[in-house]
């Protein structure tokens, strides 16, 4: 079959990557055209556009570049129409994806969404969207299937697709990791400020605010792949690091991490790893979704799968230097440590096991 996968962001590129694998190895006729990332790419095909010219961060953000998101939708239908497809498949990114389903299935094209947009937190009523023009919808958290139920659309639970990535990772050799990234022999605190250029700037500077109160430990920045290393050296220095597409491997080999919220804060909770989820958006941004979205005590996904706090959220205000410090001492050693270790260990079992990747090619073959 003919496969169109639409993947707007660096979770949607890793999650769409492990999806064409699986297809592979079940379609041996299997092609491929999409807008991604570099690892969508190593899986062969076509890459249409790359996720770093499709990111725009809150409504402020989004506003300033309307032309160019236009634009890319206009530029979208047409591939689409020249390349007639058997099955377009769409990851997460809804505000572009949700006007491309429509399109796509006035043509006659079969379209799955796999990963949900977030509608249980707010835009709720693009269920009715979904309704129309989705032949399958796959969704990877278990709450999701009966929020769907709710407003009558049948769904797929096909597990987490993170789970996959990660029972996939070999073993890392701390000592090693440590050599080969020139790092020292001191322990690391992981910072995760997030894949957009405007997100990292924002971040990053509170973050390593922290420094003066952990000199006994080293601070290893995860660097995006959509960013390019020189505009990390602005914040590099003997005891602040950087690497590059390594982010698990870093993590693994971290005592802690400070997290962007995002995929990462999952991720980072699914590899073990104790951590302090951060936020600030500008504050018109913050304003125009405090008041869209509806019933949501959490921003992370480890909170919200859950449904308590597991990790602790600093958001807007409260993100500032000294509750930063308060809560990382509070998880580099003793109970609450111990706590959140065990909460992590309760949320694998909640997500099920692995295997979303082949669940989620399953469903889309039955459409062929």
């Amino acid at each position: 079959m003919k496969y169109y996968i639409i993947a707007g962001e660096a979770s949607g590129d890793l999650h769409g990557s492990n999806l064409m694998k699986a297809l592979k190895q079940k379609d041996p006729h299997a092609e491929f055209r999409f807008w991604g990332g570099d690892l969508m790419q190593k899986q062969g095909g076509t890459l249409v556009k790359h996720y770093r010219d499709l990111a725009f961060m809150g409504f402020l953000e989004v506003a300033m570049n309307l032309r160019t998101i236009l634009n890319n939708i206009k530029f979208c239908k047409e591939d689409i129409k020249n390349n007639r497809p058997d099955v377009l498949v769409l990851v997460d990114y809804p505000g572009f994806n949700l006007r491309i389903a429509k399109f796509a299935k006035e043509l006659g094209i079969k379209v799955v969404y796999y990963i949900s947009p977030q509608l249980w937190a707010w835009k709720e009523g693009r269920v009715e969207t979904i309704k129309k023009y989705v032949d399958e919808m796959m969704v990877i958290l278990p709450f999701e299937k009966d929020f769907y139920l709710k407003h009558g659309v049948k769904s797929h639970f096909v597990g987490h697709p993170l789970l996959d990535a990660i029972s996939k990772l070999e073993e890392v050799n701390v000592d090693q990791f440590k050599a080969q990234n020139h790092l020292n022999e001191k322990e690391i605190i992981a910072l995760l400020p997030g894949s957009r250029k405007q997100e990292v700037e924002k971040m990053l500077e509170m973050m390593l605010s922290v420094r003066p109160h952990f000199q006994n430990y080293q601070f290893v920045i995860a660097g995006a792949p959509s960013l390019d290393k020189d505009f990390y050296q602005k914040y590099v220095d003997e005891n602040v690091h950087f690497v590059s597409n390594k982010t698990y491997d870093l993590l693994r080999c971290s005592k802690a991490a400070l997290v962007t919220s995002g995929t990462a804060t999952l991720e980072t909770a699914l590899l073990n790893i104790p951590e302090v989820v951060c936020y600030r958006g500008s504050k018109i941004s913050y304003a125009i979704a405090k008041r869209l979205v509806k019933n949501i005590k959490y921003i992370s996904l480890v909170n919200l799968i859950m449904d308590r706090e597991v990790v602790k959220e600093l958001i807007q205000n409260d993100l500032n230097t000294q509750n930063l410090v308060a809560e990382l001492n509070l998880i580099l050693n003793g109970e609450k440590r111990e706590q959140m270790l065990h909460d992590f260990d309760l949320l694998r079992e909640k997500l099920g096991g692995s295997g979303a990747s082949d669940n989620a090619a399953n469903v889309i073959l039955k459409l062929g």
